[in-house]
């Protein structure tokens, strides 16, 4: 009788602990959720980002950091937090709850922007900020103009702000120069055209560069007055001369040649970000699930591409060449 108990309450501990891995599993995503993820029969991730061919560049607030995550295998394959890189401990407030991060420099760096007005450019292969500075404002996201200068932009305050790029100052000693920007939340360069655009509330904005390394400067040209309000984000559409345009209520895509924005997408309410790669990839959008952030990657059609719960993912791009802002052989620079 006791054998028999005891092969009882092992059955059954054995069928209670299958029961919750598969919860487990079903939550984080794997083989048999629909959602790719790690676990048995699921791909291995690439042994370094350079080997992505499915990569998502993840601003992701509950980690405080920047991650990139493998699509097929649904695995984060790579990290930067700043408490583990060499920001200075005075510094760290400065990053606190990332807000973008664009891959620059041919995918070998980030730039990367934080609310705690933080901008920093940031090696992937040694995950080292070669720079780093304060904008202030809640800084939502920032670009690389082409000398290597970076300007961020900043919704409290309304501004941007142009640092000149020496890897060999302190943070503190880094020029700047701030300009005012209505609901500053985005910045792009566009090579082209050699300007830079912002999203700025209801208009985008063009503005020239004096490409002067000593005293550089920024210059508004035009205004444009888009559908909407509180434009958000401001993106490259893939392969193409045309930006991609997010607002509380919409989803466009604005067409550069003819200055027509396009509705986009079933998608289209309170989108914080929106990236695509062409027609081998989807297009993916941030909607929020709590507040500003979300757990799950999805395109345009609500279905999942990138899911990890728990997750606090404010913004998501896919790991590709800019080729709308940034040449073909795009090396490091730094403005001396």
């Amino acid at each position: 009788m006791k054998n028999k108990k005891m092969s009882i309450w092992i059955f059954s501990t054995l069928v209670g602990a299958i029961l919750v891995c598969g919860k487990e599993n079903a939550a984080a995503g794997g083989p048999g959720t629909g959602i790719p993820g790690p676990g048995a029969g699921a791909p291995k991730p690439p042994a370094t980002v350079a080997d992505c061919k499915k990569c998502i560049v993840l601003s992701e607030q509950l980690h405080n950091r920047v991650a990139i995550a493998d699509v097929p295998s649904g695995q984060i394959i790579w990290e930067w937090r700043p408490e583990q890189s060499n920001i200075q401990p005075q510094h760290l407030a400065w990053f606190t709850n990332t807000s973008d991060a664009k891959p620059v420099y041919n995918g070998q760096y980030l730039l990367v922007t934080a609310s705690g007005g933080g901008v920093a450019l940031v090696r992937i292969a040694d995950k080292k900020a070669v720079f780093y500075a304060y904008a202030g404002g809640n800084t939502h996201s920032a670009e690389l103009l082409p000398d290597g200068n970076i300007v961020s932009a900043s919704s409290t305050g309304n501004f941007m702000m142009l640092f000149r790029v020496d890897t060999t100052l302190a943070p503190e000693a880094v020029y700047s120069r701030k300009y005012p920007l209505p609901f500053g939340h985005n910045v792009v360069w566009d090579n082209q055209r050699q300007v830079l655009w912002s999203a700025a509330d209801h208009q985008l904005l063009s503005f020239t560069y004096n490409f002067n390394c000593s005293q550089p400067e920024l210059v508004q040209q035009n205004a444009v007055d888009l559908p909407g309000k509180d434009a958000h984000d401001l993106f490259p559409v893939y392969g193409e001369q045309a930006l991609w345009l997010t607002n509380t209520t919409n989803v466009y895509i604005y067409h550069l040649d003819t200055k027509k924005p396009e509705q986009y997408g079933s998608i289209q309410a309170n989108i914080k970000s929106v990236s695509s790669g062409g027609n081998d990839l989807p297009v993916i959008i941030i909607r929020p699930k709590t507040s500003w952030w979300t757990d799950e990657v999805i395109d345009t059609k609500g279905n999942t591409v990138f899911y990890q719960k728990g997750l606090k993912i404010y913004k998501a791009r896919w790991y590709l060449k800019n080729t709308f802002s940034y040449p073909a052989a795009h090396e490091m620079k730094q403005c001396r």
